[in-house]
């Protein structure tokens, strides 16, 4: 019986997977073919089989498609990240904008762009460097308010300080934000309301190998996951070493989320859905819900820079701004639901 439950499981697994796989094609896809400029998807598909006239080639390879791939990268890294937090927190509100993280990535842009910045095409490749160390000074910030010797990390601290982390964090990048140039600030401010517009390859080639190193280290860490989420006296009863392995996860999810929030902006809510949908979906073993988390992520956040960039065209709303306006609501519920 035990064995024809675990087959099935894994059945709606494989099968949700697959459907998710196929919306999100068809979501890159029409991202691919909408804009301000539209191409038809045998304008894609020729385009990309290189039989494509000039005028498509510029409008895909050289706008369209490095944005895209920016929101799938960073879809991807955001989903994964959300998923190790609450994992490691055992708290399904657990998230990288809700937690502090991406204000401790934003200020260290902020840092960057105040002391070290000169607005050239090399600067992205520094970026994700200083949104990594701001987001792990937010996270050990985090972590000496919340850990208990007796206890470790209190869950139901988490999310308490990562708010009153958050706050001090964003009233010090508003500070730094105030002695700004003015083109330097539309930099800023497009980047923490989480714009993806003009970015290009070197965004691209800046953002893929956090994202192909750190989520196949992810998935390698699903027994630890599963483990960690149980508790620490279970999880060390299970041979696991539970401050190693906290400290390698938590590193990996700062490193995801501050590289992915580093290109695409300061977008929340993705780590807080994402994962929270996947395990509804097919159950709560990590091996099985964080390829879907990163799937979810990647397709929310196609989807909403899609809409953003159509539904008031010619002018378009940050990707952020409509991830916003769908997670608030479903975080709301979450706290409801979540006693």
């Amino acid at each position: 019986m035990r064995t024809l439950w675990n087959n099935k499981g894994i059945r709606r697994t494989y099968t949700v997977t697959i459907l998710f796989i196929i919306l999100s094609l068809v979501s890159i896809l029409i991202s691919l073919d909408t804009g301000t400029i539209p191409l038809s998807p045998l304008e894609v598909i020729n385009t990309f089989l290189g039989k494509g006239d000039f005028y498509s080639e510029t409008v895909l390879f050289d706008y369209r498609l490095p944005r895209i791939l920016i929101t799938i990268l960073a879809g991807i890294g955001l989903g994964i990240s959300g998923a190790i937090l609450q994992g490691l927190s055992r708290n399904p509100l657990a998230d990288p904008g809700i937690i502090g993280l991406n204000t401790g990535s934003a200020f260290g842009l902020m840092i960057f762009i105040t002391y070290f910045h000169s607005l050239n095409e090399h600067a992205s490749l520094y970026i994700p460097l200083f949104t990594f160390i701001g987001g792990v000074l937010a996270a050990l910030v985090i972590i000496l308010l919340t850990y208990n010797k007796r206890q470790g990390i209190i869950p139901i601290r988490l999310i308490l300080v990562g708010i009153a982390v958050s706050a001090g964090f964003s009233a010090a990048t508003l500070f730094l934000s105030l002695r700004l140039d003015e083109e330097t600030y539309t930099f800023a401010s497009r980047w923490l309301v989480g714009n993806v517009w003009a970015r290009d390859w070197v965004h691209v080639i800046t953002l893929l190998p956090w994202i192909l190193v750190l989520v196949p280290l992810s998935w390698f860490q699903s027994r630890t996951l599963d483990a960690l989420s149980l508790g620490d006296q279970v999880a060390s009863s299970l041979g696991a070493s539970v401050q190693k392995n906290r400290l390698l996860l938590l590193a990996i999810a700062v490193g995801l989320s501050s590289a992915s929030v580093a290109m695409a902006g300061g977008i929340g809510f993705i780590g807080l859905v994402a994962p929270h949908l996947a395990r509804r979906l097919v159950g709560p073993l990590y091996r099985h819900f964080l390829p879907l988390s990163a799937l979810i992520g990647l397709l929310i956040l196609v989807v909403a820079d899609t809409i953003g960039r159509n539904i008031f065209e010619p002018n378009s709303i940050p990707a952020g701004v409509v991830v916003a306006a769908v997670g608030a609501p479903y975080f709301l519920y979450l706290l409801m639901k979540t006693k």
